[in-house]
């Protein structure tokens, strides 16, 4: 008898072992993400961290925070803020602080999500 509880036991501790490793592997490390969901996201990332410090050399040297479109111009960045891996990029300026948003622009990107980041240099998702 004491030979089947333990057989039993090492069944049922195999058992929940597999579920847990198996819940591990269908959801991953990006919580389900699509490849090409998480690769994008990480590159707007980048984006936005390029573009917030590039506003900082631009209030360095301006006295002010820019536009999007204005760092462009000025070449503070070498990219456009619109319809760059599927995202647009705004700046909201208020006083000394800005905010950069980068919002999906790509209909089949509706349902990603919308990043940003502030002058504290972090990146939000919501």
């Amino acid at each position: 008898m004491k030979k089947v509880g333990g057989l039993l036991g090492i069944v049922i501790a195999l058992g929940v072992g597999y579920f847990i490793f198996k819940a591990q592997m269908t959801t991953g490390p990006t919580g389900g993400a699509p490849p090409q969901q998480v690769i994008d996201t990480v590159g707007v990332r980048s984006d936005l961290l390029a573009i917030a410090q590039a506003e900082r050399l631009y209030l360095a040297s301006h006295g002010s925070y820019a536009s999007v479109d204005q760092l462009q111009q000025d070449g503070a960045i070498n990219f456009s803020g619109t319809n760059r891996r599927g995202y647009n990029y705004h700046a909201e300026i208020s006083g000394e602080r800005f905010r950069i948003v980068a919002t999906p622009s790509d209909p089949a990107k509706a349902a990603w999500p919308t990043l940003s980041v502030d002058d504290t240099m972090t990146v939000t998702q919501q």
